[in-house]
């Protein structure tokens, strides 16, 4: 369960000082430190602590982007957290950034900035409130800073889509949890909400009453989320999947347990390379499992590097179904216009 009183502390402190709503004029300024919590945020005035800003707006929508962990400690007595210019998470971040975040660059305008990370071997070792207090710190903190550095100097009043994988996607649900009750006039600007790759549940929702999960294909200021994985994962084995998840098919854009079959798949973005992609239609099918709340696909790729485990497709969420999340986007947008 994410450990709401905490981030709320270290939220408002961050609040009141106007370092994260803009209420002082924080362009410029350096990082405050957080009063009792001894975290500084980072200070995303510097373009160093960007991974993408556009050089020019040729669109009408934002993408706001966290991606997934994408640095791990060395060895056992190194930090559990890295630093904000940990060479290998900036590496890492680049090469996540190509094979999730560009699905929306022909629809929008993509913003991502860098953030600590938590070692994910580590966290997901943790039980639940311990894994949600080790995302709220360092994660949360720079991640809810970014956010506000956009909505205030970046995004200048257009609607934005928020998207996310992994650890990405975790911090996303503090931002959607707190940020968007405190500032409804932002919220009401979020086209959509991509928090793939990390669980939403139903008592998630429940605490949260101003936000909504996607019901059909264009829908918006709704969360979309899914976890994908081959039916015979045993029950417990697929750590980011969570009691209580709920998941939509990213084929047919549907909450049932119908089989989409794999002709519905516009194309998956496969890794021919460490910097180069190929794009393979028809890739993989989709199926909500409701019970469980995670995506089957009965694709049975040769050669993936499956960090998670046999059959968990964790690192391919976006991949298996890259050129449908882009189709989609564009058609929530429409929607939201």
């Amino acid at each position: 369960m994410f450990n709401r009183r905490r981030f709320m502390e270290i939220a408002s402190v961050v609040l009141s000082m106007g370092a994260v709503l803009g209420m002082a004029g924080c362009a410029g300024a350096p990082s405050a430190k957080l009063p009792g919590a001894g975290i500084t945020a980072t200070d995303y005035s510097k373009p160093e602590h960007w991974l993408s800003v556009p050089t020019s707006i040729d669109k009408p929508v934002d993408v706001f982007y966290l991606y997934s962990t994408a640095w791990k400690k060395v060895s056992a007595t190194d930090p559990n957290m890295c630093e904000i210019n940990n060479p290998s998470m900036l590496v890492g971040a680049k090469f996540a950034f190509a094979r999730q975040a560009t699905a929306f660059e022909t629809v929008a305008n993509i913003f991502a900035p860098y953030y600590r990370q938590a070692d994910a071997d580590y966290t997901l070792g943790l039980a639940e409130p311990e894994r949600e207090n080790v995302i709220a710190a360092q994660p949360s903190i720079d991640a809810l800073a970014a956010f506000d550095y956009f909505i205030q100097h970046q995004n200048h009043g257009r609607p934005f889509i928020l998207a996310g994988h992994s650890q990405g996607s975790n911090v996303l649900l503090n931002i959607l949890s707190d940020y968007m009750v405190k500032r409804p006039d932002v919220y009401r600007r979020m086209v959509a909400a991509y928090v793939i790759g990390y669980s939403v549940t139903s008592d998630y929702l429940a605490r949260n009453p101003h936000l909504k999960f996607a019901q059909g294909p264009t829908d918006t200021g709704v969360i979309i989320s899914y976890n994908t994985q081959a039916p015979d994962v045993p029950a417990g084995k697929n750590p980011v999947l969570l009691p209580g998840a709920l998941a939509i098919n990213p084929l047919s854009w549907t909450r049932t347990s119908a089989l989409a079959s794999r002709s519905l798949n516009l194309g998956a973005l496969m890794p021919v390379s460490t910097t180069s992609f190929e794009r393979l239609p028809e890739f993989a099918d989709a199926q909500v499992d409701v019970a469980k709340g995670v995506l089957l696909t009965t694709a049975n790729p040769t050669g993936l590097r499956l960090g998670l485990g046999p059959g968990i497709y964790h690192s391919y969420d976006y991949p298996f179904y890259y050129f449908n999340i882009r189709e989609n986007a564009a058609n929530r947008i429409s929607s939201y216009r």
